[in-house]
C-alpha cells in the first residue's frame, strides 16, 4: 500500500495536510514525524512513495534541508513536496536545486491547490517506475569485471577503462535507474575523493564509450547530487 510522509512540527499543520491527503486519496497510509529524528529514522526504516516536509523543524531552521539530502542519499528517487513559510520567490529555486518536486509557501495555497500539486507529484513518480525495471533490463548491453579488471565490453566491443573508472561504471551499472551520489561515488575512488576528480572520471568514461559508440549517452548528470546509468544508453 502506498505509504507518505507528512513532517511537519507543527501539530494544526500536519493535521490538516494529513487530513487533505486522506481525504483525497482514502487508500494512502500517512505517516506524521513532528521533529527531525524521528522523520529520519523513519526514512531509513520505511520506503515511502512521497514525503510532505518542512524547511523548520522545531529550532533547527533547515531541518528539512538536511532530511532533503538524507533522501537522495538513499538514491530510491523518492519525491518531494516542500510545505514552508519561507518565501517562495526564493526558497523555490533553492529546493529544486536541492531535487525537492515542488514548494509551497504557506498561507498562498488552499486546499484544492495542495492536493492537484500533491496528486500530480504522485502520479508523476509513478510514471518513472517502469523507467526504473527497463534500465535494469536493458543494459545488458554492458559487460564488465572492475575486480578482476577485465576490460569492459560494450555491445560486444572493448571498452578501455583505468581500473577506477571501471569501478566507477560498475556502482552506476548496479544501480541502473537511480542516481548514484558523488558521496557514494567517493567510495571506489581510492584518491582525490572530491567531486572534480569523480567528474574527470565519468568523462573519461563517457569518451571512453564515444570511442567505440559516438551515439553513446547513458550516464546522465544529476546536478548537486552525482549521476544516473539510464536505459538505451
Amino acid at each position: 500500500m502506498p505509504r507518505i510522509a507528512v513532517i511537519e512540527d507543527d501539530p494544526t499543520t500536519s493535521e490538516q495536510l494529513a487530513g487533505w491527503i486522506r481525504t483525497a486519496r482514502p487508500e494512502l497510509t500517512v505517516d506524521q514525524w513532528f521533529d527531525r529524528d524521528a522523520a529520519e529514522a523513519a526514512l531509513l526504516r520505511e520506503r515511502y512513495d512521497l514525503v510532505v516536509l518542512d524547511i523548520e523543524l522545531g529550532r533547527e531552521r533547515n531541518a528539512g534541508v538536511a532530511l532533503i539530502n538524507e533522501i537522495n542519499k538513499q538514491g530510491l528517487g523518492t519525491p518531494v513536496l516542500v510545505v514552508s513559510a519561507m518565501p517562495a520567490a526564493i526558497y523555490r529555486s533553492i529546493m529544486k536545486a536541492l531535487d525537492a518536486w515542488d514548494y509551497l509557501q504557506k498561507t498562498t495555497f488552499d486546499e484544492a491547490e495542495f492536493i492537484e500539486t500533491f496528486l500530480d507529484i504522485l502520479r508523476t513518480a509513478r510514471l518513472k517506475e517502469p523507467v526504473k525495471a527497463a534500465a535494469k533490463a536493458e543494459d545488458s548491453s554492458l559487460q564488465l569485471d572492475p575486480l578482476k579488471q577485465r576490460t569492459p565490453m560494450w555491445r560486444g566491443q572493448r571498452i578501455n577503462l583505468p581500473l577506477t573508472a571501471q569501478r566507477i561504471l560498475a556502482t552506476l551499472h548496479a544501480r541502473a535507474g537511480e542516481v548514484v551520489s558523488y558521496e557514494e561515488l567517493f567510495d571506489v575512488v581510492k584518491s582525490g575523493r572530491n567531486r572534480d576528480n569523480v567528474r574527470k572520471h565519468v568523462a573519461t568514461i563517457r569518451d571512453a564509450f564515444r570511442d567505440v559508440d559516438p551515439t553513446f549517452d547513458g550516464i546522465e548528470n544529476i546536478p548537486m547530487r552525482g549521476f544516473r546509468w539510464t536505459p538505451g544508453g
